[in-house]
């Protein structure tokens, strides 16, 4: 077993769509395990100068939506930059991430991850509807009972204690992969995950 990547992310984040297969394909190579940690960013940005995309200025949200355009063209992956379902709130999508790692594992923790990121941002579906996440889960052959679970209290302790470890390590943005307590925030910083995934 390689190392291992404390993965922090949002499930509604573009940036983390964009760069998750890629990230999937390098912690495969690497044979690194990867501690899958939805985060409620919503309480990290208040302590780490952060804002929410609707309190930001206009001009950078302006200049966000030219760069997704670029990193989608460039990575050749599908994206709405003005889905119709966003802004979406994230938690239950969050909550039901962390049940699936619980009782199924990293990898198909991942796997819903993805195709929570692609729900939102290629597919125009809302992610805060429990209907569209059942329907998830069924798509990758998870079992319907996770969304019952994903409401019970350990999980949203787990959602609450993966906030906490997040703003203990310094991590500030979605998506940041942390490894060995060094962060490389965001999707264009993959090549040094890379590259620090071989060394």
């Amino acid at each position: 077993m390689g190392r291992t990547i404390d993965y922090y992310f949002t499930p509604q984040s573009p940036w983390t769509y964009l760069g998750h297969p890629r990230f999937m394909a390098m912690a495969r190579a690497a044979d690194a395990s990867v501690n899958v940690l939805p985060t409620d960013f919503g309480k990290v940005f208040p302590i780490s100068g952060g804002l929410p995309l609707g309190k930001r200025a206009p001009q950078r949200q302006a200049y966000r939506l030219v760069e997704l355009a670029r990193f989608s063209l460039q990575l050749g992956l599908p994206l709405n930059l003005q889905p119709k379902f966003f802004p979406v709130a994230g938690d239950a999508a969050a909550r039901l991430i962390v049940a699936v790692d619980r009782h199924d594992g990293a990898e198909a923790a991942l796997k819903l991850a993805g195709a929570i990121f692609a729900a939102v941002w290629a597919q125009q579906r809302d992610i805060a509807d429990p209907a569209v996440l059942e329907q998830l889960l069924a798509e990758l052959g998870l079992s319907s009972g996770r969304m019952q679970q994903s409401a019970e209290a350990d999980v949203q302790r787990q959602y609450e204690a993966n906030t906490a470890r997040a703003i203990e390590a310094g991590v500030f943005g979605a998506p940041s992969y942390v490894i060995d307590g060094e962060i490389f925030w965001g999707q264009d910083r993959l090549e040094f995950v890379k590259q620090t995934l071989n060394s």
